[in-house]
């Protein structure tokens, strides 16, 4: 038997424990958890010193060595976040619907765990703690494979948390984590139908598109972030720079940070020395087209490849159009279907802009920083799917359940 069928056993063996506990015991799980990564913290920043080191050795993007670092504050969010997550209703056990048939059978549905979760991800610790809490709140066991980048912080917050499990008298198997970087390994993973119930990967385009192409387990996918913000022509200059100033710098590493920005030919003039004067605080490189560039000759030049591309770097892409129908057309030709926003004044705009702009989140005059599962009240995220099937945007615990329907009678037979 291989190591990942063993695991997948184990998995399977978990979730029918998990399947069957209340919520004070799930609960009792998770802060159990938490207080064991708050212990742990000294070992978990041990390991992920070393992971850093060694991902600033390969040269890695400074956006994505961001993503990997932790620090005693991003522990305790992490804790916070499997705290936060005992505190929501618990989904698990919900009864949608009970109506009664003409044939005197009553027909509802009730919520129930998806069985066993994988997930396949990149260099992101943190991560790693959210899968957890959010599959055990809703029944579910978790197998792990993280990005070989942060082995050694993923080993640490999983023994952490699986203290916490034995603390608490559960299942340690309700969380494993596949620890070798084999491609093979990685194969076999996305091939475990026996055992998954669903695969969910979470990282750079190349990763999703791997999973979705090669997986025998049905896929969630989430999606890359080619975040667009559309500076109207009706916009507040100040507060389309401060949006724009706070999606770009804030974290240049994640999904949900503007990477493109479409700006209307009659606000161009002014909004433009400003923006460049604004995101020089932070040496933002801007590539821009043409009629951009006349108006700011120092901007780079923007190509084709530029209006895709997830840059997770401070460099950030402008367009200039002759109006709202032309912005739109341009956000869902080049968008990968996440986070979009609209800084306007114009209701009628923001209304159109909301209906026909194809994203998992749309805002009108907010920063598309907040596309996150804690800040949707979620308590966390395992994921933000761009799909549109079972689940779309960010992915909290009602995400990673199911329902199955239950029936009651009282001798009926079918004629």
């Amino acid at each position: 038997m291989s190591i990942l069928e063993e695991m997948g056993k184990k998995a399977r063996e978990a979730s029918s424990v998990l399947g069957r506990l209340g919520m004070e015991e799930k609960n009792r799980g998770l802060r159990e958890g938490a207080d064991a990564l708050l212990e742990g913290t000294k070992e978990i920043l041990k390991a992920n010193e070393e992971d850093v080191r060694a991902a600033r050795d390969k040269g890695m993007n400074p956006g994505l060595v961001d993503r990997l670092m932790l620090n005693e504050d991003r522990v305790k969010a992490m804790a916070d976040g499997l705290l936060a997550v005992a505190l929501l209703e618990d989904p698990v056990g919900e009864v949608i619907s009970m109506k009664p048939r003409p044939n005197g059978l009553l027909i509802g549905q009730k919520r129930v765990p998806l069985g066993v979760v994988g997930m396949i991800y990149e260099a992101r610790p943190n991560v790693t703690a959210d899968a957890f809490g959010l599959c055990f709140k809703t029944g579910n066991a978790v197998i792990l494979k993280g990005g070989s980048d942060a082995l050694h912080s993923n080993k640490a917050v999983v023994e952490c948390i699986g203290q916490g499990l034995l603390r608490a008298g559960l299942p340690e198997t309700a969380v494993q984590l596949i620890e070798s970087g084999d491609r093979e390994v990685t194969r076999e993973f996305m091939r475990m139908n026996r055992y998954l119930d669903v695969l969910i990967p979470r990282g750079g385009a190349g990763l999703i598109r791997t999973v979705v192409e090669n997986s025998t387990v049905p896929v969630i996918e989430t999606g890359t972030g080619n975040c667009h913000i559309y500076v109207d022509e009706s916009a507040d200059i100040q507060m389309a720079l401060d949006i724009i100033y706070n999606a770009k710098t804030q974290r240049i590493g994640v999904c949900n940070a503007c990477e493109s920005l479409v700006v209307h030919e009659n606000i161009a003039h002014d909004f433009l020395p400003r923006l460049k004067e604004c995101l020089d605080k932070k040496q933002v490189e801007i590539r821009a087209d043409e009629r951009a560039r006349k108006v700011v000759p120092e901007l780079a030049a923007a190509g084709e490849e530029d209006w895709g591309k997830e840059y997770l770097d401070y460099i950030i892409s402008v367009k200039t159009v002759d109006s709202l129908d032309e912005a739109i057309a341009h956000i869902n030709r080049y968008n990968t279907k996440h986070s979009e926003a609209i800084v306007t004044s114009d209701y009628n705009h923001a209304r159109r802009f909301l209906d026909e702009i194809d994203a998992a989140a749309v805002y009108v005059n907010a920063s598309t920083r907040f596309t996150d599962g804690f800040e949707f009240g979620f308590g966390a995220e395992i994921g933000i799917s761009t799909q549109k099937l079972h689940a779309r945007g960010p992915m909290g615990l009602l995400a990673l359940t199911s329902t199955k329907y239950v029936i009651y009678g009282n001798g009926q037979i079918r004629p």
